[in-house]
């Protein structure tokens, strides 16, 4: 037996080493530290490193007082409530350089709050020498300045102060072709310099405070539909010492009268400088550009502004003349080179004269592609028609032989009422400029409104239609959603319907091709808010 075993013997112990973190020495300070990559204390890695350099300690923000509303640059406007997240976010994305570190936490210092101050305490982290992370933490001010925004500019400027008037015209007895500007301006936001806007007899008025900003808009103008324009220039003031001189600008903007759906016959001159088109044709589109086809051989041109002012012309008969027909029957053509249109023989009898005779023309047509037997088309009765037109007469001295019927456009009137009868919508909507109307001299403005609403919304209804039958003319624009539209509602009602009548070739404008208004919902947003601060006050 061995020692241990031995009684009264010493008992057998197990050894079990404890293993501690070394340590080391800074080598600035000296100080005993842990191992680190650098080597250094937190406090030496600090004096000789500082994560927050590049980094904005003073920041410059915009608040308009009259709406409370920060800028976002370039030129959105977002509400935020004192020391809320929207406004914290909005403080930290207005900090550059931001993105090179790691942001850990971000809250508010509070601050008077008339002092026009904001304090964000930030904590950051960073990789610093071999890898070493830093923690820091440092205090940004922002300085909130007061800047009116143009909405609240525009709504707080006396009208009658402004530098350069457009004073945009079109003599026609419709304001349609002002409805595809409008959603253009509104589109390209190039209303937003606007002073003032004034709804005018035959056209619309823009006053701008510099010209700079009214000849940015006539090219604007200049660049979408055919127009010419002059300025003339009234001295308002003049410093004799400082040799200055004030003035007011005024653009006299005139569009072509002529508009899509029209019939033009152009001059001999006109004619002739583009290569003996014509002389009788149909405007067909209106861009910077008329687009004139002859329906009875599918060709087409183009004139810019300068050619027609060179050869000014009027329509012979505009779309306020158009008669309704009944297409009885059908027969394409030759074929032609025009992929927009498809040359055809029709047979057509005025729907006026169902159940009184039998009379029916047979007419050659540019709507080959549309039109089928039982349709309806709208169109031109030249044997009947009152033109007052030299060009015209002087033509069919010269042998024109006129067609009694010119063809226009398929017609979805009565499919249209059907639907409208039902209780049936359109999914979207048109933003509208908000303008002022004109008041002739003895009366006032909301008498001429109720005089005119109804041409009014005659010529914006028609604009819709041809926003859902062109679909090239609506790319242009920006069509929104109608929250007001229910489309369960909606495909329950056509397909109770469709057992009636077939109302399924009405062009209508796909819901993928409609925006959200970001606008709108934003405010019922703070309405709804509003709505739910108000019932809580009046519960407490």
């Amino acid at each position: 037996m061995d020692f241990a075993g031995r009684p009264g013997g010493p008992i057998a112990t197990t050894f079990t080493p404890q293993h501690t973190q070394g340590h080391v020495l800074c080598c600035l300070c000296g100080v005993s530290i842990p191992p680190n990559p650098s080597n250094m204390c937190v406090n030496c890695i600090r004096s000789q490193v500082d994560i927050t350099e590049g980094l904005q300690k003073q920041v410059t923000i915009l608040w308009c007082k009259e709406c409370e509303r920060y800028l976002q640059p370039p030129k959105h406007w977002v509400r935020a409530a004192i020391e809320s997240k929207e406004l914290l976010t909005f403080c930290i994305k207005r900090l550059k350089g931001l993105q090179k570190v790691k942001l850990v936490d971000a809250g508010f210092i509070w601050t008077e709050p008339h002092s026009r101050r904001l304090k964000v305490k930030l904590t950051i982290q960073a990789e610093v020498m071999n890898g070493a992370i830093l923690q820091q933490t440092f205090v940004v001010e922002y300085v909130v300045e007061p800047h009116m925004c143009m909405d609240c500019t525009r709504a707080n400027t006396n009208s009658n102060v402004w530098t350069a008037c457009a004073q945009v015209r079109q003599h026609t007895g419709h304001k349609r072709t002002f409805f595809y500007l409008e959603q253009l301006i509104l589109k390209y936001d190039v209303d937003q310099q606007c002073i003032s806007i004034k709804d005018m007899h035959e056209g619309v008025d823009f006053f701008f405070s510099n010209r700079a900003h009214a000849l940015k808009f006539i090219d604007f103008t200049q660049n979408h539909v055919p127009i010419k324009y002059r300025h003339d220039k009234q001295l308002v003031s003049h410093n004799e010492h400082a040799s200055t001189y004030n003035y007011k600008y005024t653009f006299s903007v005139e569009i072509v009268p002529i508009c899509r759906d029209d019939l033009v016959c152009l001059p001999p001159k006109a004619a002739a400088s583009l290569g003996g088109f014509g002389p009788l044709a149909l405007c067909t589109r209106v861009s910077n550009t008329l687009t004139l086809t002859d329906t009875q051989t599918l060709r087409s041109v183009q004139i810019d502004a300068n050619t027609y002012w060179r050869y000014p012309y009027r329509p012979v008969v505009t779309s306020r003349q158009l008669v309704e027909f009944v297409v009885l029957d059908v027969e394409p053509a030759a074929p032609s080179q025009n992929s927009r249109f498809l040359l055809a023989d029709v047979q057509v009898a005025k729907a006026s004269d169902f159940g009184r005779n039998d009379r029916t023309f047979f007419v050659r047509t540019h709507l080959g592609h549309l039109l089928h037997a039982g349709d309806s088309a709208l169109g031109y009765d030249m044997s009947t028609a009152n033109t007052v037109e030299p060009e015209l007469d002087a033509a069919v001295a010269k042998g024109l032989q006129v067609p009694d019927i010119i063809l226009v456009r398929k017609s979805y009137e009565e499919k249209r009422r059907r639907r409208k009868a039902r209780g049936e919508q359109r999914a979207w909507k048109l933003k509208r400029m908000a303008m002022e109307a004109e008041e002739e001299p003895g009366t006032s403005g909301r008498g001429r409104d109720a005089r005119a609403a109804p041409r009014h919304e005659q010529d914006l209804e028609r604009f819709m239609q041809e926003l859902e039958e062109d679909p090239e003319l609506r790319a242009k624009m920006a069509l929104y959603r109608d929250p007001a539209y229910n489309p369960v509602a909606e495909a329950e009602r056509r397909a109770a319907a469709m057992t009636d009548d077939e109302d399924g070739d009405v062009p209508e404008v796909p819901l993928e091709e409609l925006l959200d208004d970001l606008a709108g919902l934003q405010l019922d947003e703070e309405e709804q808010e509003g709505a739910e601060q108000q019932n809580a006050g009046m519960q407490h």
